[in-house]
C-alpha cells in the first residue's frame, strides 16, 4: 500500500467526525480534532506508527459531524462566517465547492477571507488547512486529500474571529525578539475566547505587534516566516510549562502558512506573514507566563532529527507528533538544535495517551 493510500483511508475514517468535541451549549470549544494533521505527520515523515491503530484508539475520543441547518451560498457566507453551529453546513459547502473546482481556486478564493481570523479554533483551522495543502502539494490530483482540505476550510470559516488591537508590523525587532517582548495577560483563565477578549485591554498589545521587523516585500516573506517558527519553537523550550498544550500552536501555526504560502499568489504573502505574527503573538500573551524557566537540555545523540521521530512516535500524542514535525522544519532552516531540544521538551510536558 503507498503511503497515499494510508493517509487517504485515514481521512476517509476521520471524516464523518467533526473538528472539536467537549465543547459546551454557549458555543465555547473544548478540543479540537488533531487526527487529520497528526497521520499526515505520520504518513509524510514516516515514523514508526501503525497509523491505523493510533487511530483506533483516537476516533473513540471524536465526536460525529455535525448536520446541517441551512445551506451556505455565495450570496449569504458573511451571515455565517465564525457561527461554530453551521460548522456542518460550511462542511458541505467547502467540499462541494471542492468537488466543483479546483482545490487551488477554491484555496485562493477564501484565503482572504478568512486570514483576518487566522486564530480561529485555537489556529487549528489554518493548521488543519496547512498539513492539507503540504498533502496536496505531493499529490496535486488527490481527491480525498482535496476534500480533507474542505474540511479544514469549513472549520476556520465556522470559527472565524478577529483579535483586538491589531497593529502591522512596521519596527526592527527580529521575530526572537519581538515575540519575547509580546506583554503578557495577568489574568490567564477561561476559554481561549475569554482570553483574547482581554488583549483589547492589556498594556502595550499594539506597540509590541507594531515592534517586529515587517516584511517589506513578498520576497521577504518566506525568510521572515521561517524566522517566526525557528522563534516560537525555541520559546516553548522556555515558555512551554506553563500551558504545554496550547503553547505548541505559536510555532504551528505560522509553520501552516509557510506550507501554504507557494500555493498562493505573491500579493497574499505579506499580509499572511504579518497574520501569522498576530496569531502567535496572541497565543503567546495569553498563555506563556511573564518569566522563561530554564530547563535541563535533552540529551540528543548523534543523529538527533531522527531522534525527535522516534522519541514522538513513541509517546505518540497528537500534539507532540506536530511540534516534532515543526521543530524538524525549523531545524532544516536554521540547524539549531535547540530547536529540536524543544521538541523534546514536549515529551516530557504533554502526557503521553
Amino acid at each position: 500500500m503507498t503511503s497515499n493510500a494510508v493517509l487517504d483511508e485515514a481521512y476517509q475514517r476521520l471524516h464523518g467526525k467533526g473538528p472539536e468535541f467537549g465543547g459546551d451549549e454557549e458555543g465555547n470549544h473544548g478540543l479540537s480534532n488533531h487526527g487529520p494533521m497528526a497521520v499526515e505527520v505520520m504518513v509524510r515523515r514516516g515514523l514508526d506508527l501503525d497509523v491505523h491503530r493510533w487511530l483506533d484508539r483516537y476516533l473513540d475520543r471524536l465526536t460525529d459531524l455535525p448536520g446541517t441547518t441551512e445551506p451556505i451560498t455565495t450570496h449569504n457566507w458573511r451571515a455565517a462566517l465564525g457561527d461554530p453551529r453551521r460548522i456542518g453546513d460550511w462542511t458541505v459547502y467547502f467540499t462541494g465547492q471542492i468537488a466543483e473546482q479546483r482545490w487551488k481556486q477554491v484555496l485562493t478564493t477564501w484565503w482572504p477571507r478568512l486570514l483576518p481570523g487566522l486564530i480561529a479554533g485555537s489556529t487549528h483551522g489554518v493548521i488543519r488547512v496547512g498539513h492539507a495543502v503540504r498533502a496536496l502539494r505531493a499529490a496535486d490530483q488527490d481527491r480525498i486529500a482535496a476534500t480533507e482540505l474542505g474540511h479544514g476550510l469549513a472549520f476556520w470559516a465556522a470559527r472565524w474571529r478577529t483579535l483586538p488591537g491589531l497593529a502591522a508590523p512596521t519596527g526592527v525587532r527580529p521575530a526572537r525578539s519581538a515575540l519575547a517582548a509580546v506583554p503578557r495577560l495577568t489574568e490567564q483563565s477561561g476559554f481561549i475566547t475569554h482570553r483574547l477578549n482581554r488583549l483589547a485591554e492589556l498594556p502595550g498589545w499594539p506597540a509590541a505587534l507594531a515592534a517586529l521587523q515587517p516584511a517589506d516585500s513578498p520576497a521577504d516573506v518566506p525568510a521572515r516566516l521561517a524566522d517566526l517558527v525557528h522563534a516560537a519553537t525555541l520559546g516553548y523550550l522556555t515558555h512551554g510549562q506553563a500551558s504545554p498544550v496550547l503553547l505548541v500552536h505559536t510555532a504551528t501555526a505560522p509553520n501552516a502558512v509557510r506550507h501554504v504560502l507557494p500555493v498562493l499568489p505573491t500579493p497574499m504573502w505579506v499580509p499572511s506573514f504579518t497574520a501569522a505574527w498576530h496569531a502567535s503573538a496572541a497565543v503567546t500573551a495569553t498563555y506563556a507566563p511573564a518569566q522563561p524557566e530554564t530547563p535541563s537540555a535533552p540529551t540528543l545523540g548523534n543523529d538527533p532529527a531522527t531522534e525527535v521521530l522516534d522519541r514522538a512516535a513513541r509517546h505518540g500524542d497528537e500534539h507532540v507528533i506536530k511540534f516534532a514535525d515543526t521543530a524538524l522544519d525549523a531545524f532544516d532552516h536554521t540547524g539549531d538544535p535547540d530547536v529540536l531540544a524543544a521538541a523534546l521538551h514536549t515529551t516530557r510536558l504533554i502526557p503521553s495517551p
